[in-house]
């Protein structure tokens, strides 16, 4: 239970430090769009507006991702929650976690090989930028990691605390 406490500490922190990096992602696009709409009032450009938003758009998402989930922020369809018993909630919540979190870790054990790529074959952008395609491409890579992180702790907290689920359905 403490390596479970400790760890869910861990992915707390590290969520929102990610959250954080969304912020500053947001606030740095609305700045550059703001930049960008004064210099072409006035003839010019940065050029790099488009490329420069697209990476902080796709940062942004992966980054803030697990920082709402564990603050319950994503859509969920109850459909079927809805319809059994509380004491049956836990395994479909324990499910519906280790799949989602396979599917991250399974894609981002392919990313991170595209961001090895990238890295190593010195790969840049086809743009005035010539931007490094790894700095991007590991931002999304990091934010997969903290949301399968979060996945993970997610799946293990309920398998521990599956007697709570027990309990709370034995209220009247």
């Amino acid at each position: 239970m403490i390596l479970l406490r400790l760890a869910e500490r861990l992915s707390m922190l590290l969520n929102r430090l990610g959250a954080l990096i969304a912020i500053v992602l947001i606030i740095y696009m609305l700045g550059h769009i703001l930049l960008e709409i004064l210099m072409r009032s006035l003839g010019k450009s940065t050029f790099i507006m488009d490329e420069y938003i697209g990476y902080a758009v796709a940062a942004m998402t992966f980054l803030g991702l697990p920082y709402v989930l564990e603050k319950g922020g994503l859509i969920r369809v109850s459909l079927i929650l809805d319809r059994i018993p509380k004491k049956y909630h836990w395994p479909l919540e324990l499910f519906s976690s280790l799949i989602t979190a396979s599917c991250f870790i399974w894609i981002s054990i392919f990313w991170f090989r595209n961001v090895q790529r990238s890295y190593s074959r010195g790969v840049i952008s086809e743009t005035l930028a010539e931007t490094p395609i790894w700095i991007p491409e590991g931002a999304v890579l990091l934010g997969m990691w903290l949301i399968s992180l979060s996945l993970v702790v997610r799946a293990l907290k309920i398998l521990c605390l599956r007697s709570h689920y027990l309990s709370e359905s034995n209220k009247p």
